[in-house]
């Protein structure tokens, strides 16, 4: 069948930086409003406007830079910085002594933060406790000594930026975690989905192989204990290990990427879930069914009719070929039943998970791990002399294990 690759991308680092954004342009108009209303009071307001020109002009054609971590690389931060740490100190030329002594705004004014907080985002905490500290240090040196509120604000900045910093190396963590993890659960279901195909063909074969060959004898003989070394090999393989999926390392900014690859959606439309099962019919197969059609999700049928294929399949090589096997179809309002019933010795207390144990996945993968993926069920009633019957209940309304719904 044929495939498409599926892209889930997980970031909760891309909505800082368009806060960010937005921070630098709304601080970026505050700064020059204060200006404005305090206009009169500047010695040298001509250094002011050449400054805040340049503040103007720096802080829109940068825009692109802070949209994300890629873009904002540590030239970038450095001048930024040198922007906000520069008008700082220029306060001190432009501006009235009394004024600055009096607490007055810098230039830049909040707009710092916007700077020291791009520092966190990209770099973490560490980058942020430096960033703060240079604009610390700036502070003190325009004020010209340690004032209560001039520390206060120095203190309040460098806490925010190293908690917002700390957060973000937090976050980065999680979605590497979650990441994982969405990989591991694809791997290990599309583990799932080969283990059943194996055992529903190669593995039928092989173990038919080796039976035919220690009957026939001589060279067959020999040709089946081959077959029987590849079948336990193969077991092995398909019972351990993961598959691995592709994953690709992109740009952090955009949030971890988890490649995996889906089959090709199904088509629209319910199918007949009758249809599925009538092949298997026969001399020694009775199929009873409904009068009316059993429409189902096209998954949801074709994982039901395969299942009762692995189960008719474990009648024919458990109870032999001389077995006779029921299949009772049941359509009910919220789901279907089909029920697979034998006439063999049964199967004895503790074998299913013996062969479990033993790598022998047909009843935990081929019935049981297919009803589970579309969130059903299938019950195993065996007692030994009396048959067994395997009931399969799949509901209407299916969701598979990715999360979609496939609807009657």
């Amino acid at each position: 069948m044929a495939k498409r690759e599926r892209v889930m991308r997980m970031s909760v680092e891309q909505p800082l930086w368009r806060a960010l954004t937005a921070y630098r342009v709304l601080t970026m108009l505050y700064a020059v409003g204060l200006f404005a209303t305090a206009y009169g009071e500047f010695v040298r307001p001509w250094i002011a406007v050449a400054y805040y020109a340049v503040l103007c002009g720096w802080t829109l054609a940068t825009l692109p830079r802070v949209a994300n971590a890629a873009r904002c690389t540590k030239r970038f931060l450095a001048a930024d910085l040198t922007i906000a740490v520069a008008g700082i100190l220029l306060t001190t030329v432009a501006d009235a002594h009394e004024r600055v002594q009096a607490g007055g705004p810098t230039l830049p004014s909040i707009w710092t933060a916007g700077s020291v907080l791009a520092f966190a985002i990209k770099g973490g905490w560490r980058w942020a406790a430096l960033a703060s500290s240079l604009v610390a240090v700036a502070n003190l040196v325009e004020r010209g000594s340690p004032a209560r509120d001039t520390v206060h604000n120095v203190i309040l900045v460098c806490i925010a930026s190293v908690a917002i910093g700390y957060v973000v190396e937090v976050a980065r963590a999680s979605e590497r975690t979650l990441a994982r993890a969405l990989e591991i659960e694809a791997a290990t279901r599309e583990r799932e989905r080969l283990a059943r195909d194996i055992h529903d063909s190669v593995l039928q074969v092989l173990a038919m192989v080796q039976r035919r060959g220690a009957v026939i004898g001589g060279e067959a003989a020999e040709l089946g204990r081959m077959a029987g070394e590849q079948e336990v090999a193969l077991r092995t393989l398909v019972s351990g290990g993961l598959v691995p999926v592709s994953r690709v390392s992109e740009d952090a900014a955009d949030g971890a990427l988890v490649r995996a690859v889906d089959e090709e959606p199904e088509p629209d439309g319910p199918v007949d879930l009758r249809a599925l099962l009538a092949p298997y019919a026969g001399a020694m197969v009775s199929l009873a069914e409904p009068g009316a059609p059993v429409p189902l999700a096209p998954a949801a049928a074709r994982e039901v009719a395969a299942a009762v294929g692995a189960a008719l399949d474990n009648v024919r090589r458990h109870a032999g070929a001389d077995a006779r096997a029921w299949i009772l179809v049941e359509d009910e309002p919220d789901e279907v039943i089909v029920t697979v019933r034998d006439d063999g010795p049964g199967i004895p207390e503790g074998r299913l998970d013996q062969a479990e144990g033993e790598g022998r996945l047909g009843v935990a993968l081929s019935i049981r791990g297919r009803l589970r993926d579309l969130g059903g069920s299938a019950e195993l009633i065996s007692v030994p002399g009396q048959g067994t019957e395997v009931e399969l209940k799949v509901p209407k309304d299916v969701t598979d294990t990715r999360g979609k719904a496939e609807q009657r």
